[in-house]
């Protein structure tokens, strides 16, 4: 992203003070809570993916460091409109490029947090929609 210290500080706290996608929906296909009970990060993820795989809306809920919540708020930005498979392939890298490799390092539970919880709401949808189609066969089959 080619920011300064400074200007990552700045993005990183504008995130937090004014997080973005920040809502509980009741429209959600999935809803995931993960957290770090350790340092009392908490993240609800509420997920829509359409019929092609692609993520249609993500907001979230939380409470936590200013780095988790911020963290979680950028990613919400970054996965919307994007495959299943693509934010399954993201690796961690893609938080510490923007908020700075010493700062994630430092920290990489709470720099992570809204990645892998957004992860592990992509694997509950999967299997959610697994669960559906073995009914489906099932009622189908009667």
């Amino acid at each position: 992203m080619g920011m300064n210290s400074e200007e990552r500080l700045a993005f990183i706290l504008d995130h937090y003070e004014n997080p973005r996608n920040r809502s509980a929906r009741d429209d959600a296909d999935v809803v995931q809570k993960w957290g770090n009970p350790g340092c009392g990060d908490i993240v609800t993820i509420y997920l829509n993916v359409d019929d092609k795989g692609h993520i249609t809306n993500v907001t979230f809920e939380g409470e936590g460091c200013t780095l988790s919540q911020a963290a979680t708020s950028i990613i919400t930005e970054m996965v919307i409109g994007k495959t299943l498979e693509e934010v399954e392939s993201m690796s961690p890298n893609v938080i510490s490029d923007i908020v700075g490799l010493e700062i994630a390092m430092n920290r990489p539970k709470c720099a992570t947090l809204g990645l892998t919880s957004v992860k592990m709401a992509i694997s509950e949808w999967r299997r959610k929609k697994m669960l559906d189609e073995i009914e489906e066969e099932k009622s189908l089959s009667r």
